[in-house]
């Protein structure tokens, strides 16, 4: 869903370049629980390309980052930050010590509407 939502943002704002996002690996691997009890292979292409209709993602500006907090302790609902959207294209993991992993870009999500990965 990253490269769906970053294609959508890059064209609603007419950015010269594609966008594209750092994701920390760390803060996705707490998304799932079994992660640490899997081969990294399939924990990355879970954190990369899997996911189910009820999580959802988002992006908001730094300046709302109170905001967002405020509002998913509101409603009960847990947010958690797993990286940025930046001005230079492609998606990026990154592990703890923000050093580029590499071969993140075979795995891509469902699109439901070719029947073929995206």
């Amino acid at each position: 869903d990253l490269h769906h939502l970053l294609h959508a943002s890059s064209t609603q704002l007419k950015t010269p370049e594609p966008l594209g996002a750092s994701i920390l690996l760390e803060a996705a691997l707490g998304l799932m629980a079994a992660a640490h009890a899997l081969p990294q292979d399939l924990v990355l292409s879970c954190v990369l390309s899997g996911g189910d209709d009820y999580e959802l993602l988002f992006t908001a500006p730094p300046s709302a980052r109170a905001a967002v907090q405020a509002a998913a302790h509101g409603s009960l609902t847990p947010v958690t930050r797993i990286g940025t959207v930046e001005a230079i294209p492609g998606v990026r993991l990154l592990d703890a010590q923000g050093h580029e992993l590499g071969g993140t870009d075979k795995f891509r999500s469902f699109d439901h509407f070719s029947n073929q990965l995206a």
